[in-house]
């Protein structure tokens, strides 16, 4: 039998195959990376390729874009090589569960099913890429870093004829475990495909776009380290203590046999038929989506006198609820909607309005007596929504609205006003809880708030104020935001989703400054979160990025390179914890990480459609401390080298 804890691969398997790949790639490619005429001028390259995105053929903008070959954040792989650019609290390594680590206004409503720690590696249906090609198009990126992080995709996209574009994608994701791993071994595998294509008339009055994802996430959860002989740091001792939790490979975790799964299947189509130019535009939007969340454990820890490590105890007389020797839990989440609307588009009008209708259906097993079954009764939903937005702009002077109802209890509405520099915003929202959050049965965990306690809406109100303005080489940006929020539904301190009856507040600034001067370039962004710490909520006071670089020219202008350093810097915080056969980060009260800054050296170059990047990450391991904790007992990965490359073909 397979061991759960233990991927059958390591991520560094297929390196060897692809330097390879690369190596013959630096000799040949260069032949064919573009296409000439007998004159050798150039005829397909990056300005004859276009990029078309759903968001603006959804406001009836079709021209499509120039590729985007800035080299500005290509080093960055932790945010910018991932489907999701925000800040994130995650594991400690590519490819582990996460979260959102600043507060982020909620825009979801109705049925939800609430696991959504491997979010930021599976692609959104709505967000895929589509091309507009003059000849061929192919591009791969590859990294590889010194601890065994991966990550490889290769996208293929070509015109047939006209009006029409079809393509393929496939992505590999990979990391290898830092703690208790000598020889290292696997502790991520990721893969996707995705196929896709686009279809216009001849009279560009009628528009389609569609694609099908294919993602498969596996994890294994080793539980954090497992201190001190198994008991927990004592608060006199902590500071001292955590210091000897860097050992990384030396050390030992709680779980051996542990791995969580998601898998999502996506199909989406939208299309659009102008009915009177741009003015009047009709769209449908149509959508499966189906995801299953499986969380296995074949070997559940217990002490010398049988008592259960790690997990909680079921009950006073049981270890766990289902079966005391393994753990598998499953969720299947399926839904399909349709959006059904019109829109239109002028230089000074934007407007949309839709009705959706969204069906969906939850199944959850687990393990019983060496048996899977289901514990819980079969939950159907159908949910009916109407929504919009509508901008108006005027010289200087812009209006925008968006929002969305939910027959029957659930909303979000968006308003804003901007006047030259200067913008104010109000957002208001009242949404349900997450299936998740609403009912659980599992191997170690299990609640209902369904019937008699009945979670309530949760209600968020906001007010921002934004301020933007270009002074010759500079550009500020300053925000600053009060938030209400009144019924939170958190996960709390036993794990377990809890509703806080009192309201929270949170200020939010933010400062940005960008300089470009010659081939100097800095960028600043810092986060400051007021009364983030407190009941409900974890959110680190101060989230700073900085990055310093110069760019220029070198060879005659063969190559253009960019050499710099990049500071992250979070402050002091009780991190979320996080449980792994419920796939939920939850607050804690017995472990504050410190406050640590990440420095990285980097080096990219770009010579014609070649980009490549080289990377000391955490250059400063050692300075301060010998390492630093993303979660609770999860170290950050130590000092390592990462190579990036990405690799653009016209023929």
């Amino acid at each position: 039998m397979r061991r759960a804890g233990r991927l059958p691969w390591r991520s560094t398997r297929c390196g060897g195959l692809l330097l390879a790949f690369l190596l013959w790639l630096s000799v040949v490619a260069p032949l064919h990376a573009q296409v000439l005429d007998d004159t050798t001028k150039v005829l397909y390259g990056p300005l004859t390729t276009k990029v078309i995105r759903e968001r603006n053929v959804l406001r009836d903008i079709t021209t499509g874009q120039t590729l985007d070959t800035t080299l500005l954040t290509f080093h960055n792989i932790r945010r910018y090589w991932l489907n999701d650019t925000t800040y994130q609290q995650d594991l400690g390594n590519l490819g582990t569960a996460s979260r959102k680590l600043l507060w982020e206004q909620p825009t979801k409503l109705g049925a939800r099913l609430g696991r959504t720690v491997f979010d930021k590696y599976a692609r959104t249906a709505s967000d895929v890429v589509y091309y507009d090609t003059r000849s061929p198009y192919t591009f791969f990126r590859y990294l590889q870093g010194g601890l065994g992080e991966q990550i490889f995709q290769l996208s293929y996209a070509r015109s047939l004829k006209k009006n029409a574009n079809l393509g393929v994608s496939y992505e590999r994701l990979a990391s290898n475990k830092v703690l208790a791993a000598s020889p290292r071994e696997g502790l991520i595998r990721h893969s996707g495909i995705t196929i896709f294509g686009r279809y216009q008339t001849e009279d560009e009055r009628y528009h389609l776009l569609a694609n099908y994802i294919i993602t498969r996430h596996e994890a294994v959860e080793q539980g954090g380290i497992r201190p001190l002989n198994d008991a927990l740091i004592p608060l006199a001792q902590r500071d001292t203590s955590l210091n000897q939790l860097f050992d990384y490979q030396r050390e030992r975790v709680w779980l051996s046999q542990a791995l969580n799964r998601d898998n999502r299947d996506d199909a989406h189509l939208a299309h659009t038929y102008r009915l009177l130019g741009k003015g009047l535009t009709a769209f449908h939007v149509f959508d499966f989506n189906r995801q299953q969340n499986r969380y296995n454990d074949e070997a559940i820890p217990y002490d010398a006198s049988g008592n259960i490590l790690y997990y909680p105890r079921f009950s006073t007389k049981r270890q766990t609820q289902f079966d005391s020797t393994k753990t598998e839990d499953r969720a299947l989440f399926r839904q399909i909607e349709n959006t059904v609307g019109v829109l239109g588009h002028t230089d000074a009008v934007d407007y949309r309005v839709y009705g959706r209708h969204r069906n969906a259906r939850l199944e959850t097993r687990s393990l019983i007596g060496g048996e899977s079954n289901d514990t819980l009764p079969i939950r159907t939903f159908n949910n009916f929504f109407v929504g919009g937005n509508a901008a108006f702009r005027y010289q200087q002077f812009a209006i925008q609205t968006a929002g969305e109802y939910k027959i029957g209890d659930e909303y979000w509405v968006r308003a804003s006003a901007r006047l030259g520099f200067l913008t104010a915003e109000l957002f208001s929202s009242s949404y349900s809880p997450t299936l998740t959050e609403q009912q659980f049965s599992g191997n170690h965990f299990a609640w209902s708030h369904i019937d008699t306690a009945k979670f309530k809406n949760t209600q968020t109100n906001q007010l921002l104020v934004r301020l933007e303005k270009q002074l010759g080489a500079q550009r500020f940006l300053a925000e600053g935001s009060v938030v209400n929020i009144s019924n939170l539904i958190f996960y709390n301190q036993d794990g377990k989703p809890e509703q806080l009856n009192k309201q929270r507040q949170l200020y939010i600034g933010r400062l940005r400054h960008r300089l470009v001067l010659g081939g100097f370039y800095t960028d600043h962004d810092l986060t400051l979160t007021g009364n983030g710490d407190g009941e409900g909520l974890r959110i680190p006071t101060t989230v700073l990025t900085s990055r310093i670089a110069y760019r220029g020219f070198l060879f005659k202008k063969a190559l253009f390179g960019q050499v710099g350093v990049e500071t992250y810097f979070q402050s002091r915080w009780r991190a979320y914890d996080y449980s792994p056969s419920t796939q939920q980060f939850f607050v804690q009260d017995h472990f504050t990480v410190r406050s640590y800054p990440l420095v990285d050296v980097f080096l990219t170059g770009d010579i014609k459609t070649v980009t490549v990047f080289l990377k000391m990450a955490y250059l400063n391991q050692g300075l301060l401390h010998n390492g630093y904790f993303a979660t609770p007992y999860y170290t950050g990965n130590p000092r390592s080298f990462q190579f990036g490359i990405k690799w653009n073909f016209f023929d």
